[in-house]
């Protein structure tokens, strides 16, 4: 059940399709009788966007499991209900990851791919979307397409594996993925330091982050590389990576500026509002109590060229506040290939910008 409207209830049905089949069945069904269906693979990123009460709840779960791992070529191909968790445990088994967040939860791979969500390293080695070789996905009326470099036949026209991240879905429910992995390298720290500036002692850190007042430089490479880096910058050392959380709290937001902003975008939050900020890559995650002060901050953001997204909020609203801002100058574009993989728009409708 959920709650619909006006506090009532509304039933759903609950689906765990075990095959691309079953899941292809049930969306064609759903085209056909207009059913609202809402994708779930962690549950860790559903408050984004004004999505309505779905009438078919696809836990994805039943699609999972690493379906090719080729170490050699630092290539996986893995089911989209597989945990982040799970995969990076396997894969750390031979020294590769494959990037995703540090801290998932819950979180899969099919869900962190639709999300758009990407590693705290993606300033030194690139996000999701530039790690994507391949996708395959099942559209809103049914039909199983693949897309990508590593198959013979592609979509025409489309560049699918990176068209998918942070699409919510919109153009398919995703079923499985291929990534490229990254070697880990023999030694990695974590430093904290004093201020932002130290961080400039060292060559290309693996991230550098920021959260309420303290800052970290993460580093990796041989032994030797790390202790030189380590003693450059002269500050608390810790052996190994130790990633800090998102923040929490009722009101969590995403503030994505240009990265030579992301200084002033911290001076810029609201002082009780707790915060992670990426350096090198553009995103500060910030949470609250209260929504006080996203107004002005999303003002700030827009006119710098960026955006303050809503990540996760009460039931109860955040006060007339547009969970995305201004939408995008691509939206008509983006409302007509949706249009080509779902035509009835079934597939998690009100996530993004614009209502889409």
């Amino acid at each position: 059940m959920t709650e619909a409207a006006g506090g009532g209830r509304r039933a759903y049905r609950e689906v765990t399709p075990d095959s691309v089949e079953t899941l292809a069945l049930v969306l064609r069904e759903a085209t056909e009788s207009r059913s609202v269906v809402q994708v779930v693979g962690g549950g860790t990123r559903q408050g984004y966007g004004s999505p309505p009460a779905p009438d078919i709840v696809l836990d994805m779960a039943g699609l999972s499991g690493i379906e090719e791992w080729d170490p050699d070529d630092l290539t996986v191909t893995v089911g989209a209900g597989t945990p982040v968790a799970d995969l990076e445990a396997e894969l750390a088994g031979r020294s590769q990851t494959a990037v995703l967040p540090e801290v998932p939860g819950a979180s899969t791979v099919g869900g962190v791919v639709a999300a758009g969500m990407s590693s705290l390293r993606r300033g030194r080695l690139l996000g999701t979307r530039e790690r994507m070789l391949e996708v395959r996905l099942v559209t809103g009326d049914g039909r199983v397409v693949r897309g990508g470099g590593r198959v013979v036949k592609n979509v025409s026209g489309y560049d699918l594996p990176r068209l998918v991240v942070g699409a919510f879905g919109s153009l398919g429910v995703i079923t499985s993925v291929c990534l490229k992995l990254w070697p880990r390298p023999p030694a990695a720290a974590t430093v904290s330091i004093g201020d932002l500036e130290s961080a400039g002692r060292v060559r290309r850190p693996l991230a550098v982050l920021e959260h309420d007042g303290s800052t970290e430089v993460f580093l990796w490479g041989t032994p030797e590389e790390v202790f030189s880096s380590t003693a450059r910058l002269e500050g608390e050392s810790r052996e190994g990576h130790h990633w800090p959380a998102d923040p929490a709290g009722p009101y969590r937001w995403s503030l994505r500026i240009p990265p030579a902003s992301t200084t002033a975008g911290v001076s810029r939050l609201p002082p009780v509002w707790s915060y992670l900020a990426i350096h090198g890559a553009g995103e500060i995650r910030a949470a609250s109590d209260v929504p006080d002060g996203a107004e002005d901050l999303r003002g700030w953001a827009e006119g710098v060229g960026g955006s303050l997204v809503v990540v996760e909020a009460p039931k109860d609203g955040i006060n007339g506040l547009d969970p995305w801002g201004k939408p995008p100058p691509g939206l008509e574009i983006q409302r007509r290939l949706i249009a080509q993989f779902d035509p009835a728009r079934v597939i998690n409708p009100g996530r993004l910008p614009g209502g889409l």
